[in-house]
């Protein structure tokens, strides 16, 4: 417990000049410069800011808060602090279930929070990964809760929402973005159960949209850095040389296109290596459909390396085996190694824009051979219904002349040049 300060007695209350006296357990005397005294509790929220609570009015007349009434006061909320109750949220989620049942509306005893983990709990088996899920929780923790997590879900409004996103809707507008979407989730979840009444506050048509900018005006695209396809083969050339399984993983990622989390889960059981095939499923897809990647040669030889350094003859077995025992690589196993070999100006998914610039600028392929060897989703729905094969055939000519590319560490031009060596 906070040691107690000393000297504040009610002598001093009537007669200390401005300024801010502390008493302990987080009571304080604030004097004005007119002469006007208050009492205030100071506390830290659970979201790590100092709040403070106004007392009343400090002095010995009979109408102000005394010495002896400010500390038992100080002391309750002194204890709901300690208890994990926020006094100022408890305050305002008391006050929002009072004015929503004069409203007429009918209050069940389930708080934002509640009905935050309750829908979390219902969802999380449809979504893609547990880090997926973790970030869900994450958010609400961090920028929703602090502001609305005890208030009654049915009296959850528009100032509650704002007071959470405006924040961090300039500075962290991805995560802003994604956490309105959250809480617009949770309480549309909430009012198909009954819970609440009228408009969601946190929908953004016709409502945030007129008080926060828009998040294309405020954030800044951010694209993963990449290299210019021009040099991928000298940078092959270099990476040959890196030894290390994040080094195997990082040119097996460039040679088929692939996405990080695709490499790093790729078990030995998707692959088909006498009919060159690399079948990932459609639950480790981004587009949640299952993808065929063509093998080229100098992949497969890759994988006569890399089953060199296997250790399990099961299935699941990860071809690019991490640290724990049956796990893949790290998703920073590749980036670390970009460092290491003084490319931070990299990422290993940049690799998929060199990839597609190259075929874009050097080769003949038309865009949806190249799209679907990305793995892109088809964004029209009626090109989407006529594209039934997956053009496997013409993706195997593409895959092997990107694999040539990436061997001519001299190669300055496009795709049918031949390099003229010794």
């Amino acid at each position: 417990m906070p040691r107690r300060a000393v000297g504040l007695s009610a002598a001093k209350v009537a007669k200390a000049g401005p300024g801010r006296y502390g008493d302990g357990d987080g009571l304080y005397l604030l004097v004005r410069p007119n002469g006007t005294r208050f009492w205030l509790f100071r506390y830290m929220s659970t979201a790590g800011k100092m709040r403070e609570v106004g007392l009343g009015r400090a002095g010995i007349d009979k109408n102000a808060v005394s010495l002896v009434e400010a500390r038992d006061n100080a002391g309750t909320l002194y204890r709901m602090v300690r208890s994990g109750i926020d006094p100022l949220a408890k305050r305002e989620a008391d006050a929002a279930a009072a004015k929503a049942a004069a409203q007429g509306v009918r209050v069940k005893a389930i708080t934002f929070r509640q009905a935050a983990g309750d829908y979390i709990t219902s969802h999380e088996k449809a979504w893609g990964n547990a880090k997926h899920r973790q970030q869900w929780t994450n958010t609400l923790v961090a920028y929703a809760f602090p502001h609305f997590g005890d208030v009654p879900v049915a009296a959850v409004e528009t100032a509650h929402v704002l007071a959470a996103l405006q924040p961090i809707w300039t500075t962290k507008s991805e995560t802003a973005s994604r956490l309105r979407g959250r809480i617009e989730a949770i309480l549309d979840a909430a009012k198909a159960k009954g819970l609440r009444i009228g408009d969601n506050p946190a929908a953004w048509k016709g409502h945030l949209a007129l008080t926060l900018p828009a998040r294309a005006k405020v954030a800044k695209v951010q694209h993963h850095a990449a290299l210019s396809w021009q040099e991928v083969g000298a940078f092959m050339e270099a990476l040959e040389t890196q030894p290390g399984k994040g080094a195997l993983a990082l040119r097996f990622t460039i040679l088929t296109a692939a996405r990080t989390g695709e490499v790093i889960g790729a078990t030995w059981g998707e692959f088909d290596l006498n009919g060159a095939i690399w079948t990932v499923s459609a639950d480790r897809m981004k587009a949640k459909r299952e993808h065929r990647v063509p093998l080229s040669e100098p992949v497969l030889a890759l994988l006569g390396e890399v089953a060199k350094l296997r250790t399990s003859a099961a299935p699941n077995a990860p071809v690019f085996p991490g640290a724990v025992a049956g796990k893949g690589l790290s998703n920073m196993a590749m980036l670390t190694l970009l460092r290491r070999m003084g490319r931070s100006d990299l990422t290993a998914h940049g690799f998929r824009s060199t990839f597609r610039d190259w075929a874009a600028e050097s080769t003949a392929f038309p865009g949806e051979v190249v799209e679907m060897a990305l793995a892109h989703a088809v964004l029209d729905k009626v090109e989407a219904a006529y594209r039934r094969g997956d053009l496997f055939d013409k993706r195997r000519r593409l895959m092997a002349e990107w694999a040539t590319h990436c061997a001519r560490a001299d190669n300055l031009g496009g795709g049918n040049v031949t390099a003229l060596r010794a």
